[in-house]
């Protein structure tokens, strides 16, 4: 039997045998990391001496790093626990058409900064949006999409919000170990971040907080995280965490192999079926994503038919699976009901082959080939 063929690592990255390695360790030790005994003090070293490998995959200091459950508790955390900067409250929340649904339901009633078709931010919309009153803002914006991998501006919104006094929060949840990321470059206030993303165990996320900005904790209890995260760390989660934002560093110049297997794929789709639009294929993309559709063929259905084939790919984010509604992405960036709701994404890893890319346009073509069939047999 044909090995599966995993192509979903923008939903969760297998771990890295040294990450399991490391939470094996750590679960066989026993100790609170807010123990003042040996015990304790032996726990706190590993969440510790994780906070600084997660803090240098970023640019960050360790003090600026919040562990938190996930990315979604981080994002929150972001935009309900901001405090005040320079005595000013920022009561306005901006948040981009193409940001997870995190960001998007944790500030419901936010003012929504549109994309185009390209999948790339505004940036003359956000000036707009910036100057309309003199309050200011948080400006959310994601480094890379989840669905689509296209890359924001996020310097130069860093910078814009800067110049109206408005603070920005960044979701690089999918952009940290894939491009590097750095919390001064950006110039950014807030950035998310989250461990089963880069190849690490699920259950651990962080926020990096800029210096100057006061988070509050949303869970009462203990003093944990500085004050800004209440609740007892998951030490084996963390430790994992650390291990894996380090190889995520040390990895970070090895993107070539994936960009050609990424373009290897779209090259052969295309040649099945030229009118497959890829989308943010003419904007920077992480080397690791694709998003396209295929023509009267229901993303779900694709997924499906997939995965009796032995190869895993996503319809889309994988907190919305099962959702029918075509992705909110894909429509920002003007795409039709229709097409939206054809569209999979395929997403590379490390342990992504030649031979995985073979499977899954064998597999997809078959699936093509076989709807053309039935197409045709229908209009005869």
């Amino acid at each position: 039997m044909e090995r599966a063929v995993y192509l979903d690592y923008n939903a969760t990255a297998p771990m890295k045998p040294a990450v399991i390695a490391a939470v094996v360790e750590a679960m066989g030790r026993l100790g609170n990391a807010s123990s003042v005994h040996r015990f304790g003090r032996l726990a706190r070293r590993a969440v510790e001496e994780a906070r600084e490998r997660v803090a240098a995959l970023v640019g960050a200091r360790p003090e600026q790093v919040v562990f938190t459950s996930s990315g979604t508790e981080a994002n929150n955390l972001a935009l309900h626990g901001r405090g005040r900067v320079h005595e000013r409250v920022h009561e306005r929340v901006i948040v981009s058409a193409i940001e997870h649904d995190s960001v998007r339901r944790a500030a419901p009633h936010a003012e929504i900064l549109p994309v185009g078709a390209d999948g790339v931010v505004d940036l003359e919309a956000l000036a707009r949006l910036l100057s309309r009153d003199g309050k200011p803002a948080l400006v959310s914006v994601l480094l890379a999409n989840n669905e689509t991998g296209v890359i924001q501006p996020v310097a130069e919104i860093a910078r814009l919000a800067r110049s109206h006094d408005c603070l920005v929060h960044c979701d690089a949840v999918q952009a940290a170990g894939k491009i590097p990321v750095d919390l001064g470059s950006l110039g950014v206030d807030l950035m998310s971040l989250s461990a089963h993303k880069i190849a690490g165990p699920q259950g651990a996320g962080a926020l990096v907080v800029a210096d100057g900005v006061e988070v509050e904790s949303m869970l009462r209890g203990g003093g944990q995280e500085r004050g800004r995260r209440a609740g007892t760390e998951d030490v084996a989660a963390l430790a994992g965490f650390g291990v894996a934002a380090e190889l995520a560093r040390e990895g970070l110049g090895d993107t070539a192999s994936l960009t050609r297997l990424r373009d290897d794929l779209e090259r052969r789709v295309l040649d099945l079926a030229p009118g497959v639009n890829i989308f943010g294929a003419e904007a920077p993309r992480v080397a690791n994503t694709s998003c396209f559709t295929m023509p009267g063929v229901a993303s779900e259905t694709q997924v499906m038919a997939l995965d009796l084939a032995g190869v895993a790919v996503s319809a889309g984010a994988a907190c919305s699976s099962g959702k029918v509604q075509p992705s909110h992405v894909l429509r920002a960036m003007g795409a039709s009901e229709a097409e939206a709701g054809g569209a999979i994404r395929v997403s590379l890893g490390w342990r992504t082959s030649a031979a995985d890319i073979d499977r899954f346009v064998e597999a997809w073509g078959g699936l093509l080939a076989r709807t053309r069939s039935a197409v045709a047999a229908a209009a005869a």
